[in-house]
């Protein structure tokens, strides 16, 4: 598989902001020619969402932090894949966030009340810092500004889209990174706070010929997003795919 030669798109399970779920906790799905390929995040509800889309537990999964409202759906993950016999899922993980995800999931005592599990079980670990591989693609990580320096991360597949995860303005990541004319899937609520992008930021951080380039995401509820797409922004919304330049 070629990057050129793949049909890309992102499917939204859910564009929500972590204190407003209605419109379900942040997390895409990459799909390629069609088929779904590496699920981004599992926060409540992901699951469920996935499953409805794509008739299947996911084939692999890339986390971006490990706040609850994007990792909890992994305990649910852990048990189904064992009842069903599914192989080890392979999850990208960040270095950095390791410990915390471990710490956040993995510790709690009997994850199956038949016993004889593991959380890791239904897994395969794969610890990544700058790159990693996987569907024929390449994928660049690039750290995000989100709550504590090193918890969060930001995809990135050059040429094609880049997905900022939660963060702040990251002027000094996509000035440098973008390769071409990536979509840039980008959080965003009306306001802005210490860990996630605000209305006001995107003009004061990002030139114009960027922000065309914007979908925003992880906002709090449909009046948020009405107002955002009002600024002239597009905007994300569940169950909504985008299919991805070439």
């Amino acid at each position: 598989m070629t990057l050129n030669a793949s049909r890309l798109s992102l499917y939204f399970h859910g564009t929500g902001s972590g204190g407003h779920l209605a419109l379900g906790s942040a997390a895409a799905t990459l799909e390629i020619d069609g088929d779904a390929a590496l699920l981004i995040d599992c926060g409540p509800g992901t699951l469920a969402s996935y499953q409805q889309a794509h008739g299947k537990l996911p084939h692999a999964i890339f986390m971006t932090h490990a706040h609850m409202d994007h990792i909890a759906d992994l305990e649910i993950l852990t048990v189904r894949a064992r009842l069903q016999n599914q192989v080890p899922i392979p999850i990208f993980v960040p270095l950095e966030i390791i410990a915390t995800l471990h710490q956040r999931l993995a510790t709690y005592p009997g994850s199956m009340a038949e016993g004889d599990h593991n959380f890791w079980q239904s897994f395969q670990l794969i610890p990544v810092t700058d790159s990693f591989h996987w569907a024929g693609l390449n994928f660049s990580l690039y750290a995000a500004r989100h709550h504590a320096p090193g918890s969060a991360w930001s995809l990135h597949l050059p040429g094609r889209f880049f997905y900022s995860g939660d963060t702040r303005p990251i002027p000094e990541v996509l000035n440098h990174c973008l390769t071409g004319n990536e979509v840039v899937f980008h959080d965003c609520g009306l306001m802005a706070n210490p860990s996630h992008t605000g209305l006001d930021d995107l003009q004061r951080e990002y030139p114009p010929a960027l922000r065309q380039r914007l979908v925003l995401y992880h906002y709090a509820n449909q009046q948020a997003g009405d107002a955002l797409r009002d600024a002239g922004y597009q905007v994300a919304s569940p169950q909504q795919r985008f299919d991805i330049p070439g």
